[in-house]
C-alpha cells in the first residue's frame, strides 16, 4: 500500500524519464485522467507522452476510415442516449473480442513499445491490460507497467485487474484494493491513494468571487443550486431532471452533445436553468454549486465531493456494472441521497436543501489528493 513514508521518500521523475500513458475516449474520465497526471508531471520534470490506444492498434485509423466513426462513439452515444441496460451483456461480449484478438494485439503492441521504448508505461483504461502488459514485457522486459484504476472498484473478471502479470495497481479507495489482492495480486503490487485522479484545476484557489459569479449568471440571493451533469455526452434523462425541477436553480452541463443543450435551452422554467456545452472548467461551475445530481460516474462523483457538493444519484439496471458500488461509497459516507430513478429528484432535492448544511459537513471530510500521490509512486516504482 502508498503509505505517508512512501510519499515523503519519493522524488519527481527526471527529464530523461520517458512515460507513455495509454488513454481512451470511451466516455471522458479515462483522458481526463491522463490529461491531469500529464500536467502534474511535466511540472516535476517528467516526459510524459499522451497514447491513445487505437494509434497502436490501428496507427492508419483504418477503422474510422472505412465505418466513418471512431471505436468509441458507439459506446459515447449509448451514454448519452441513456442506453446502458444491458451493459454487462455487452462488456462480456467485448472481452470475448478481446480475447479472440490477443495475439494479433500482442503483436502489433510489440512492435510499437520497440520502437517507443518508454522508461514506464501506465495504462488509465480497463480491459485491455493484459495485451498491453504482456506486450510490454515481451518488447522491453525492464520497462514498469502500472495501471491507475479510473473506477471506485473493479468489475473482475478480466476488467482492471490481471493478477498473473506484472502488473502494478494503483487504487483509489480500500474496497479495490482488497479486490485486487482477493484476485490474487500480491500486496507489494496493489498502492491506494486517496482517490480518483482530479484535474489540478480542482485544486486551485478561486480567483472570483462566488457570489458576483452566481449574480452574473442570474442566479440572485442564497436559494440553492443544483449542478446536473452526465458525463462528458450528457444524458436525455437531463430533460425529466429540468422538468421536474422549473422551480429549482440549476446549472445543465450538456458536454459535447449540442442537441441536448439546444433542448434544455428551449425549455420554459420558472427559476434559472443555465446550459452550459463542452467546458474545461469544472471547477468554475462547481464552485458555484450547492449540490450536483448526476450518474455515480467515479469522475464526476469525485469532483463534486472533492469540491464540497453532496449528491443525489441513481442506482438502478440502468447504472452501469462498475459503477454500481459507487452508490455503497455515497451511502456508508453520508455524501448523499441514492434514488431508484430520477422520478423522485424532486422530494430528493427538497430533502437535501432542508438539511443542506449538515450534508455539506459530511462530504468536506473526504479529502482527495490522488493526481499529487500517483507520481510520486510512479518516481519510487520507476527506481
Amino acid at each position: 500500500m502508498l503509505t505517508a513514508s512512501d510519499l515523503d521518500t519519493a522524488h519527481p521523475g527526471s527529464a530523461k524519464t520517458r512515460v507513455d500513458i495509454i488513454y481512451f475516449n470511451a466516455g471522458g474520465g479515462h483522458r481526463a485522467a491522463a490529461t491531469a497526471l500529464q500536467q502534474v508531471m511535466h511540472g516535476q520534470g517528467w516526459q510524459v507522452r499522451l497514447v491513445h490506444l487505437f494509434d497502436i492498434l490501428d496507427p492508419c485509423s483504418l477503422f474510422a476510415k472505412t465505418l466513418g466513426f471512431q471505436p468509441e462513439d458507439i459506446y459515447n452515444k449509448q451514454l448519452a442516449h441513456g442506453m446502458t441496460l444491458g451493459m454487462s451483456l455487452e462488456l462480456k461480449l467485448l472481452q470475448m473480442l478481446i480475447r479472440l484478438g490477443h495475439q494479433a494485439m500482442v503483436k502489433r503492441m510489440c512492435a510499437y513499445w520497440r520502437d517507443a521504448r518508454p522508461d514506464m508505461v501506465v495504462s488509465v483504461i480497463p480491459n485491455f491490460n493484459r495485451a498491453l502488459c504482456e506486450s510490454l514485457k515481451l518488447a522491453v522486459p525492464s520497462t514498469p507497467y502500472v495501471t491507475v484504476l479510473t473506477d471506485m472498484a473493479d468489475h473482475p473478471p478480466a476488467f482492471w485487474v490481471e493478477p498473473d502479470q506484472p502488473q502494478q495497481l494503483v487504487c483509489g479507495t480500500a474496497y479495490a484494493a482488497q479486490q485486487a489482492m482477493s484476485a490474487g495480486c500480491a500486496a507489494q503490487r496493489v498502492h491506494q491513494s486517496s482517490g480518483m485522479i482530479l484535474s489540478p484545476r480542482f485544486y486551485e484557489p478561486s480567483a472570483t468571487d462566488r457570489w458576483i459569479e452566481r449574480f452574473k449568471h442570474g442566479f440572485f440571493g442564497k436559494q440553492a443550486v443544483g449542478l446536473v451533469m452526465f458525463g462528458g455526452y450528457g444524458s436525455e434523462v437531463m430533460k425529466t431532471i429540468a422538468t421536474r425541477l422549473v422551480d429549482t436553480p440549476l446549472i445543465l452541463v450538456c458536454g459535447k452533445n449540442t442537441a441536448l443543450a439546444q433542448s434544455l435551452r428551449a425549455m420554459t422554467t420558472q427559476a434559472p436553468h443555465v446550459v452550459v456545452e463542452f467546458t474545461d472548467d469544472m471547477a468554475y461551475w462547481m464552485r458555484l454549486a450547492d449540490f450536483f445530481i448526476g450518474k455515480p460516474g467515479p469522475g464526476s462523483l469525485s469532483e463534486a465531493v472533492h469540491m464540497g457538493l453532496p449528491v443525489v444519484i441513481t442506482c438502478n439496471a440502468w447504472t452501469m456494472p462498475q459503477e454500481r458500488w459507487n452508490t455503497q461509497w455515497v451511502r456508508h459516507n453520508g455524501l448523499g441521497l441514492v434514488l431508484n430513478s430520477f422520478r423522485g429528484v424532486r422530494s430528493a432535492v427538497y430533502e437535501m436543501v432542508r438539511d443542506l448544511p449538515r450534508w455539506q459537513n459530511n462530504v468536506r471530510q473526504m479529502q482527495n489528493r490522488a493526481v499529487f500521490e500517483v507520481p510520486q509512486l510512479l518516481a519510487k516504482l520507476a527506481k
